[in-house]
């Protein structure tokens, strides 16, 4: 590690610390040219797939295009940003599992609808009304029964 204060590049490590998560290791240096001590972080650099879009064209996944569809779809909605934070950290885990070079816009769709179906329904139906691109009202009520539950018969006293 090259010094940032005389860019000598023998540094020697004087503390090394993982942070409470243990993403991300901190370390103090110092410098064995001019005694300075400065910090660097060491974390994991993940390789996302590139996306491919409907029309065939490629682009890199964007974490910040993502997370404001989902915003809007949540709009006026009782989700936290921190719920919607942890669903984009399960979305990108399994694209990073997938273990592939790219993968299809389709394919992200139905992990962020799989993820807005756990978050808050109605967010669901908004998101699965534009990414499906319904047509009529038939549409919208298939997508309710989907996510519809059963109602239990009350128990009579």
């Amino acid at each position: 590690m090259k010094c940032p204060y005389c860019a000598e590049p023998n540094t020697q490590v004087v503390d090394t610390r993982e942070n409470e998560d243990g993403d991300t290791v901190r370390r103090r240096r110092r410098c064995l040219a001019c005694d300075k001590r400065f910090t660097t972080y060491e974390r994991v650099e993940l390789q996302l797939p590139q996306v491919v879009k409907k029309n065939g064209s490629r682009t890199d996944y964007d974490r910040d295009k993502l997370k404001a569809s989902m915003m809007l779809a949540m709009r006026k909605r009782p989700v936290t940003t921190e719920s919607i934070d942890l669903a984009l950290d399960r979305i990108e885990e399994k694209l990073v599992q997938l273990a592939l070079r790219e993968v299809a816009s389709d394919r992200i769709g139905e992990l962020v609808m799989r993820e807005l179906k756990k978050l808050d329904k109605v967010a669901y139906i908004r998101f699965a009304s534009v990414y499906r691109n319904f047509e009529d009202v038939d549409e919208f009520s298939d997508a309710i029964r989907e996510i519809k539950k059963p109602r239990q018969p009350r128990a009579k006293s």
